[in-house]
């Protein structure tokens, strides 16, 4: 059965409305919703309760709309990142398998997006930051891969992860057990629960093998060129989506992706639409899209540096506003201005996911338009 994408503004944060009309348009129902991929309007922080609200209503709506059980609801990895800074709007990306006659039509000779699913098991506190997160990690996308029916890993062009975090209460019931965490700054351990769920994903898809523990969210030189990954407190596992292309499964969709140099390359979104399949001007503009582009997810980062093309920034040393919330407002701006909607899926806290000030870019287009 081929899989249908399709983007759902929220025109607020309980907004299951729009989702509705969404189904009725596109012609699916809850059932057959596999992964959501969203932005929320909260503060993208470890207190971002946006998140928890919304995938409450999400999976209350899985429930109440269609046949799943709380349980089997549980199942379905939503990854929410919080934080719509500047002019990025709160939106979902939903994922959903329909039957052949419900897609837009395409030739099953073709490579056709193709999702995979997984939940990992357990990650404790004291995984954080360590091998036992990357392997568990890791080890589910494997399962996501197969789920999807890919075999080859270049076909893998984007794998979303949601992690937990560490909170005081987590670190506090991992030193009850006798156990040290990573570290104990919880807005800092953000960002290496995603470094670290970005080494498993390199390692799942055999970008590279397993890399030492040093190594995680400290050699930024290693990073996957796939993997976006974000992390708060709805979960205590990694909920995994592979998305990729594979012959033989119908439907009008295609992703492709690339990596951006630095928060300003809006040559490697476009390159992310072309790796898709979509032909593009030498120098193209919004305008050069046609309406096919689905969406574009982007992870960005802050140089270390503090620089940008030799330019010296002043977010690292902002003590009022976070520097990630800078990055996020200005990437969103930048990918907005490239595909000309500002629902475009721009996440932070991108350590070891692309290289050091820059992000992974992934694009997915309808190649009915």
């Amino acid at each position: 059965m081929p899989f249908l994408v399709c983007k759902v503004p929220m025109e607020h944060v309980q907004d299951t409305d729009s989702l509705e009309a969404a189904m009725r348009e596109h012609g699916f129902g809850a059932d057959d919703i596999v992964a959501v991929v969203a932005k929320t309007e909260g503060n993208g922080g470890v207190n971002d309760i946006s998140r928890i609200l919304v995938d409450r209503v999400l999976r209350d709506f899985l429930v109440g709309k269609g046949s799943r059980s709380r349980a089997e609801a549980l199942q379905v990895p939503i990854a929410l990142s919080g934080g719509c800074d500047g002019v990025i709007s709160p939106h979902l990306n939903v994922f959903a398998r329909v039957p052949d006659a419900a897609a837009p039509k395409g030739s099953r000779d073709d490579l056709r997006l193709t999702v995979g699913i997984a939940v990992s098991e357990r990650i404790l506190p004291e995984d954080i930051g360590r091998l036992a997160m990357v392997e568990k990690v890791a080890a589910g996308v494997r399962r996501a891969m197969a789920d999807a029916g890919i075999s080859d890993p270049a076909d893998v062009h984007f794998v979303q992860t949601k992690t937990p975090l560490l909170t005081s209460e987590r670190i506090a019931a991992a030193k009850s057990r006798g156990k040290t965490t990573v570290m104990e700054d919880t807005m800092e351990s953000m960002a290496v629960s995603n470094a670290t769920a970005a080494l498993g994903i390199g390692v799942g898809v055999g970008e590279f093998p397993l890399p030492r523990e040093e190594q995680i969210a400290r050699d930024l030189s290693l990073y996957s060129s796939v993997a976006s990954c974000s992390s708060g407190v709805e979960h205590e596992e990694a909920q995994i989506v592979v998305v990729g292309n594979r012959r033989g499964i119908g439907g009008a969709f295609r992703i492709g992706h690339s990596v951006m140099k630095d928060s300003l390359d809006v040559d490697a979104i476009y390159e992310a639409i072309r790796s898709a399949g979509l032909q593009l001007p030498e120098r193209p503009r919004a305008s050069d899209l046609g309406g096919a582009v689905v969406n574009c997810f982007i992870k960005c980062e802050t140089h270390p540096s503090g620089r940008l093309r030799g330019r010296r920034l002043v977010s690292l040393n902002d003590s009022d506003i976070h520097h990630t919330h800078h990055t996020k407002g200005a990437v969103g701006a930048v990918a907005a201005a490239a595909i000309g909607d500002p629902a475009v899926y721009c996440s932070v806290a991108a350590l070891q996911q692309g290289p050091a000030g820059g992000g992974v870019v992934a694009a997915i287009i309808d190649t009915t338009k």
